[in-house]
Order: C-alpha cells, then sequence, then structure tokens
C-alpha cells in the first residue's frame, strides 16, 4: 500500500484597493476650445498638449477623463472647472 500525503499551502493575497476616482469633463455647445484648454491648463495643471488633446476627446467622443485621483484631491478641481462654466463630474 501507498500512502499519499496532502500538503495544505497557505497563500496570502494581498489585495490593492484603489480609492481613485476620475473627473469627467463632458462636451458642449457653449465653451469655446480656448477656453477649455486654458482652463484644463490651469485647474488641472495639463501641459498645453494634454489640454488640447483632452479638448479635442471631449468635442468627437461627448467626454473624457481629464484628471484621477483621490476624491479630496479632486473635489476642489472639479468646482473650479465648473465654476469656469464647464461640465464636469466626479465618478
Amino acid at each position: 500500500m501507498s500512502t499519499k500525503e496532502e500538503v495544505l499551502e497557505e497563500v496570502l493575497q494581498e489585495e490593492s484597493v484603489s480609492f481613485n476616482n476620475e473627473i469627467i469633463l463632458y462636451n458642449d455647445e457653449v465653451n469655446t476650445f480656448d477656453h477649455v484648454i486654458d482652463t484644463l491648463m490651469r485647474v488641472c495643471e495639463h501641459t498645453p498638449e494634454q489640454a488640447e488633446q483632452c479638448s479635442l476627446i471631449v468635442h468627437y467622443n461627448g467626454k473624457c477623463t481629464v484628471k484621477s485621483g483621490e476624491y479630496k484631491d479632486l473635489k476642489p478641481q472639479c468646482t473650479q472647472l465648473l465654476e469656469a462654466g464647464l461640465s464636469a463630474e466626479i465618478i
């Protein structure tokens, strides 16, 4: 007779929980490209190229993620975007 030995291995798995949120900028028919680009550079600290790309994505796709991070960091930036007349929300 043979003996079978069972080995129970304990595996620890660490899950990383992400608390990242995103500011989504939506297209509108009111604001100019220049206003959107200037606002993204000022509020979200985008480079001119990054701000222009986001404005084009918003124009053609209807929305674009312009910033991600923790809610507490995004809230004031989203508020500034709204105060500048842009359509944005945190998700």
